[in-house]
């Protein structure tokens, strides 16, 4: 590990150096590519230091030790310094083997997250909004840009589906496992006899992907235009503007209606269509890698119960890491962080655990 950590310190020294003399103005592409690789390897670097300081704390106290006319309260004083260096040792070695696990490479990336309502009717839409609701204001606290890309909303205030991006440093980082069945059991307002209702909504968390990054060659698309339908006004019912795109390779289909334009709709329906795409590509990939082990955090797929909201009980709770937090609204008005940290560790448990096989 130390000859590793030795290597990567070697190559941070070498972008320090090389960003002190480029030309920003010329090589642009370059300055952001060596400043995100130097921003990436700072926390590694920063605790490798650490460690070494550490480490010579420790060789101190014991060199101090085998002097044999140390008087008693300076031996005692070194012998708390190795023994509280020791456990500070490990704890900083636990730390970098953290920090040295491959990182998700679209972790930085914004996301794309779609809500869809699934059994529970007009309950499950209005929670579709709850969820929706949540997450934006969550955004929101971490100082992310979201916008709708499409969506179909009901009568009652609720969506049949809802798909936005979200935009922000890391933001994938901190949805990403939020994908999968999200189970709500509330008393309904129409339900008289104040019977508890379960229903249930799909959650998918997909990485934005850039065309330079994720091509799809034109000829496999098939475009239809439409007139939109439901809320809009007759502007927008009059045109056809509304946008449909089919991947003809794998029957995804994606289709846009919320803007005025035409171009609008298009732009928005290629950007979910590229996210989609590519996320099907990586799970396979993924499938392939973990075929004999899954992720103690769950696979990630849309058909997995992964949380229950209890609003009788005012509970939360994530079946993956069987945490419970009695503190369901504030949970739905967006403080989010307790279980997301929770499950971040989880993850990296078992990455450690697999790692170390």
């Amino acid at each position: 590990m130390i000859a590793k950590l030795q290597a990567i310190k070697e190559r941070y020294n070498e972008i320090g150096e090389k960003l002190s003399v480029i030309n920003i103005s010329t090589e642009p592409d370059t300055y952001k590519k060596l400043m995100k690789e130097y921003k990436d390897l700072t926390p590694l670097i920063e605790k490798y230091d650490e460690y070494i300081s550490q480490n010579s704390l420790i060789k101190e106290a014991e060199e101090m030790l085998q002097d044999a006319t140390l008087d008693a309260e300076f031996k005692e004083l070194y012998e708390a310094q190795l023994y509280e260096g020791k456990d500070r040792l490990l704890e900083i070695e636990n730390e970098i083997k953290v920090l040295l696990l491959p990182k998700d490479p679209d972790d930085d990336k914004n996301v794309i997250v779609e809500i869809r309502g699934g059994a529970g009717g007009d309950e499950a839409a209005l929670f579709v909004n709850s969820l929706y609701r949540m997450y934006t204001m969550y955004a929101e606290s971490k100082g992310y840009k979201t916008e709708i890309l499409s969506s179909n909303t009901t009568e009652l205030g609720g969506f049949k589906e809802v798909c936005f991006v979200i935009e922000g440093d890391g933001a994938y980082s901190r949805y990403k496992f939020e994908s999968g069945v999200h189970r709500v059991q509330r008393v309904p307002e129409t339900e008289s006899s104040g019977r508890i209702h379960t229903s249930t909504v799909t959650v998918a968390v997909l990485p934005e992907t850039e065309e330079v990054e994720f091509e799809i060659n034109p000829t496999d698309l098939q475009i239809d235009t439409f007139r939109s339908s439901g809320a809009g006004g007759q502007h927008i019912n009059k045109t056809e503007s509304a946008i449909r795109i089919t991947h003809l390779p794998t029957g995804t289909v994606v289709e846009c209606q919320d803007e005025r334009s035409q171009h609008k709709n298009k732009d928005k329906a290629m950007k979910i269509l590229r996210s989609r795409i590519y996320e099907q590509q990586k799970q396979e990939q993924s499938d392939l890698i973990a075929k004999e082990r899954k992720s103690q955090v769950g696979t990630g797929d849309r058909s997995e119960r992964i949380r229950t909201y209890n609003y009788p009980q005012g509970r939360v709770t994530d079946h993956r890491i069987s945490l419970t937090l009695y503190k369901l609204q504030t949970f739905l008005d967006g403080d989010l962080d307790e279980m997301i940290d929770a499950i971040i560790t989880n993850q990296r448990a078992a990455q450690l655990t697999t790692s170390e096989e």
